[in-house]
């Protein structure tokens, strides 16, 4: 992971630009429509910052974390909020968030860590809760343009959900919303089962 938070601190201005104006509405509006009104929310490796406010404007609560502290700092010029600067090993809250939001972030950590981390973003879900994430599509894990990651197909999102108490809602593929990204990515909602 290191190599990644090394890589955002270097060309967090280049990624901020490059992410802060992409078009995500589809997204929030099917993610939102499965969330109470102005609900808790857990924004996951929110980058620029440009989700948590979004969803602040929706009237939501947002906590919203970055393992990059340079990314955090712009992230709070932008959202005018306090970001927790933490990775996804330290999130440790329980019962606490009605939806969270894990848009392109936990594909950086490698495959065989995601059913630990699942388990601790299902702990943190409010009983019912809903949880969507995006990856990559496909099968490569390893280091691409300086940054780790992990692409998953619907099979090894299965595999790396099978541990926790999440059961699969919706999902689909969409097309990359930035210029001239010819990526393809999963995107899933995931639901809490009550315990």
């Amino acid at each position: 992971m290191n190599i990644t938070i090394d890589y955002y601190s270097k060309h967090a201005a280049d990624f901020v630009a490059s992410t802060q104006d992409a078009d995500m509405t589809s997204l929030y509006q099917k993610f939102l429509s499965y969330l109470p009104t102005a609900g808790q929310l857990l924004d996951c490796g929110c980058g620029s910052g440009r989700d948590t406010k979004y969803f602040a404007q929706q009237g939501y609560k947002v906590t919203a974390i970055d393992a990059t502290p340079e990314l955090c700092r712009k992230a709070k010029e932008l959202t005018g909020q306090d970001i927790i600067c933490m990775t996804f090993d330290k999130i440790n809250w329980d019962r606490r968030f009605d939806g969270i939001w894990a848009c392109a972030s936990l594909l950086h950590l490698p495959k065989q860590e995601l059913p630990s981390i699942f388990n601790k973003l299902t702990a943190a879900l409010k009983p019912g809760g809903h949880l969507y994430c995006s990856f990559k599509y496909g099968d490569f894990e390893g280091e691409r343009n300086g940054r780790y990651f992990s692409d998953l197909t619907e099979k090894t999102l299965d595999i790396a959900i099978c541990a926790s108490r999440l059961i699969i809602i919706e999902q689909w593929k969409t097309e990359d919303v930035r210029p001239n990204r010819n990526e393809i990515w999963l995107n899933t909602i995931l639901a809490e089962v009550e315990r």
